[in-house]
């Protein structure tokens, strides 16, 4: 069964860095698009960021270009969002998710931007 489980949240003060880290199993990771989307109070469910299996393809919301970064290691199985200078409208929950059809969606990272 294919698995996702995110990790790295916390509270951080605007202005701050947070790097998400997912860890995937019981499928190839490497040859799937992977995306992170999150929860926020005052949008819903918004998708975020997307790459494609090679990495040479990434793709942001307008709300997080040039803010966030999105990155995966085929070898590890693991996909990555380095989070800078965060706004009090990034907190949220962050769920990574695949392009591959069927999977256990993880408990999400929980993200607090506060002063």
């Amino acid at each position: 069964q294919a698995h996702l489980v995110e990790s790295g949240g916390g509270l951080v003060q605007p202005g701050g860095s947070l790097r998400l880290s997912c860890a995937a199993s019981g499928f190839s990771f490497n040859i799937y698009w992977m995306y992170w989307v999150r929860q926020t109070p005052g949008k819903g469910l918004e998708w975020i960021s997307a790459i494609n299996p090679s990495s040479s393809t990434t793709e942001y919301a307008d709300s997080v270009k040039g803010r966030f970064t999105i990155s995966r290691d085929n070898a590890k199985k693991e996909l990555y969002l380095e989070m800078n200078s965060l706004k009090s409208e990034d907190t949220g929950v962050y769920y990574c998710a695949t392009s591959r059809v069927g999977y256990d969606k993880g408990p999400g990272a929980h993200v607090t931007v506060s002063s």
